[in-house]
């Protein structure tokens, strides 16, 4: 048994501002990719999996119990697969800002759900609400607060521009060009990242008024800017805008940024070779770079990996 496959996401802008209502932009990112399978002889990162998925069940039962009208499962079903050895073979590395845990609620929703809403049918503002709030209760077993952005990206393998929270739509984005020269690339850390302390650290950050005022005046402005200048394709904006926001995280983010990485990021600023910003909540994981020139970048980063995400 192989189930279908979804894909990571990438947020390309609005990661933690869209806990206060940025906006934001999250794209499929097709390299990666999960799906629900079972097999003969499983491995033991299979029974790993299959192990989880047992939690995550009795963690869906008692969703349903609490919830009736948000979402119901075929629980008979999904209890005999995962007995049988279900697990989610996922080449989505963990901990990284690309949606690992997205993509399985995703595979899940989409073989268990009962009356689920499909990519088929017209997706009103209201379906993708809908969609939204399950996913977000689905995934909360994972990190304790989800937005359910992950998960419906993965679901729809669509691009979603974040309007505010009751406000998300599917949008197209500016068409790639495989020889073009700027570049939205991905930064291994080398490090796992975990979401949870690091959205708590943040929480406990808004508590204070000069934090507050940053987010809304320069953080929920750049941010804004970014996705308002990439959907229209003014690319230079975009640049001007990115270094900015990439500024912003430097001064104000400094915890969700692995220490090895300030003056990487610094010196990206002060060149004007590449921006960096964080990839999903940070501490580890992918860094998210935006480059004018992908040549220059690639050598001012000789040394770190680099995946292009998006050219244009």
């Amino acid at each position: 048994m192989k189930g279908p496959l979804f894909y990571s996401k990438i947020l390309l802008f609005g990661e933690y501002g869209i806990i206060k209502d940025s906006k934001g932009l999250s794209i499929p990112y097709n390299f990666y990719n999960g799906a629900l399978k079972v097999d003969e002889n499983p491995s033991a990162v299979a029974l790993k999996s299959n192990s989880s998925l047992r939690t995550y069940v009795t963690y869906l039962e008692q969703l349903q119990k609490d919830q009736p009208d948000l979402v119901t499962f075929n629980l008979e079903l999904l209890k005999s697969d995962v007995a049988r050895g279900m697990y989610f073979d996922s080449s989505i590395p963990q901990g990284y800002g690309v949606g690992s845990s997205g993509a399985l609620v995703a595979a899940i929703y989409d073989k268990y759900a009962i009356t689920k809403i499909t990519v088929l049918e017209n997706l009103t503002r209201e379906k993708l609400l809908q969609l939204k709030t399950i996913f977000s209760q689905m995934e909360s077993f994972f990190h304790g607060k989800s937005s359910g952005l992950d998960p419906l990206n993965s679901y729809l393998s669509i691009p979603i521009l974040i309007n505010s929270k009751d406000h998300i739509e599917a949008t197209g984005i500016p068409s790639q060009s495989a020889n073009g020269k700027g570049a939205v690339f991905l930064l291994d850390s080398g490090i796992v990242g975990e979401t949870a302390p690091m959205v708590n650290i943040f929480m406990e950050n808004l508590k204070e008024e000069g934090f507050r005022k940053m987010l809304k005046n320069q953080f929920v402005k750049y941010t804004d800017a970014c996705v308002e200048n990439f959907l229209g394709g003014d690319m230079k904006s975009l640049f001007e805008n990115t270094k900015q926001l990439s500024k912003v995280v430097l001064n104000n983010f400094k915890p969700m940024i692995p220490e090895q990485f300030h003056g990487v990021w610094q010196r990206g600023i002060d060149t004007n070779d590449y921006y960096l910003k964080l990839c999903g909540s940070g501490g580890g994981g992918y860094i998210l770079g935006f480059t004018q020139d992908l040549e220059k970048a690639k050598v001012s980063l000789k040394d770190y990996k680099l995946e292009v995400v998006y050219q244009f």
